[in-house]
């Protein structure tokens, strides 16, 4: 649309400029339609470069042996010998140029009268000369400029894409160590405490004895933790192969927990929606948090979790009725930051606060319609 605004704008320039120049000659209907032939190809020169220099160098020389237009009939040109030239058309530009300038310059020479010495003649043509000149450089020139920014650009896209790579190679050793890490320490650890848990059951119930419920909660956990620890290797293994706990299994973590001495009322309203895994996890594991944190520090307690589906929103909370006080300041420690840093990381929000009848209440808001 520029070019095709450019192009008009010169035709109209070159007909006002054959209309008042003394020496032109009258301007007709071939003249019109050769400027309007000329702002048409400038309108496409910068996709069909050789094309409109064909057109628009032969419709000018036409122009000009039919109104003798002057030095202004070259503006057309040189536009699109820049424009061939920053394309990347060197030889046709040049070659252009010299049809241009020897059509000129022979259509100049025939008119002159004889016996003077044709000196506007020269300053035309030395005009002439250095615009064409001028044009093809400044064509070669942005070229030039265009291949040195876009090859800049591409070393900066190659750069960015190297360190991304790095980071990622680092990230992926660094899951490695961690995952040999914790089979190598944790693994055992947890297996040990298993095993020991089946054994005591184990010689209990050959003595004819009813294992106490707090053994028997042991062993169930080691399990679930082994499970849990085996899934975390694994993501940590092929972190694409996501494997994780949601809250489809918040009933089991429920028994869990009552298998360990603490009561626990699980409520769930609303009808369970297709979360975003994130989002799916992370409830799981602010109630998994709440609940050992109330098995590890509530003493004789209860505890109520509940699980609200909302359209907009997943609300999840865990009360409990313990030794927890209002008096007391909340000192977080590392599960209840990484419980923060769960939610707050899902663009959430996290309340974590003393009860006033005493115990302590956990509630965790997560928005599904902006998840990050």
């Amino acid at each position: 649309m520029l070019y095709l605004l450019g192009g008009v704008v010169l035709g109209g320039f070159l007909l006002a400029n054959a209309a008042i120049a003394p020496d032109a000659g009258p301007v007709g209907a071939i003249d019109v339609a050769l400027v309007l032939v000329m702002a048409a190809a400038l309108a496409v020169c910068r996709h069909f470069p050789v094309s409109s220099l064909i057109v628009v160098t032969a419709s000018m020389l036409t122009l000009h042996v039919r109104v003798h237009a002057g030095v202004s009939a070259a503006f057309a040109v040189l536009a699109t010998v820049y424009i061939a030239a920053w394309r990347g058309y060197r030889a046709a530009a040049a070659v252009t140029s010299l049809v241009f300038l020897g059509g000129f310059l022979a259509y100049d020479v025939s008119v002159a009268p004889e016996g003077q010495p044709g000196q506007q003649i020269v300053e035309r043509t030395t005009l002439l000369l250095g615009w064409f000149v001028a044009a093809n450089v400044a064509g070669l020139v942005a070229r030039q400029r265009r291949a040195y920014l876009e090859q800049v650009e591409q070393r900066a896209v190659d750069a960015e894409r190297t360190r991304e790579e790095v980071a990622l190679r680092r990230a992926g050793e660094e899951r490695l160590r961690i995952a040999r890490d914790l089979h190598d320490s944790l693994t055992h650890s947890i297996s040990v405490i298993k095993v020991q848990a089946g054994i005591a059951v184990h010689l209990a119930r050959k003595r004819g004895e009813e294992p106490p419920g707090a053994l028997l909660a042991i062993q169930e956990a080691g399990g679930a933790a082994m499970r849990e620890l085996r899934e975390t290797l694994e993501v940590l293994r092929s972190p694409t192969e996501l494997s994780r706990a949601g809250l489809e299994r918040v009933e089991e973590l429920a028994e869990r927990t009552r298998a360990a001495g603490v009561p626990v009322q699980l409520t769930v309203t609303g009808g369970p929606a297709e979360l975003p895994a994130e989002v799916d996890q992370a409830g799981y594991r602010v109630v998994q948090e709440a609940l050992t944190n109330i098995a590890r520090h509530a003493g004789p307690a209860s505890a109520e979790v509940h699980v609200e589906y909302a359209p907009a929103r997943l609300t999840v909370s865990v009360l409990d009725d313990g030794e927890a006080s209002a008096d007391r300041p909340v000192t977080p420690g590392v599960g209840l930051r990484g419980m923060r840093e769960r939610v707050t990381g899902l663009g959430g929000t996290l309340q974590a606060t003393h009860r006033d009848g005493g115990g302590f209440s956990v509630r965790a808001t997560f928005p599904l319609d902006g998840a990050a």
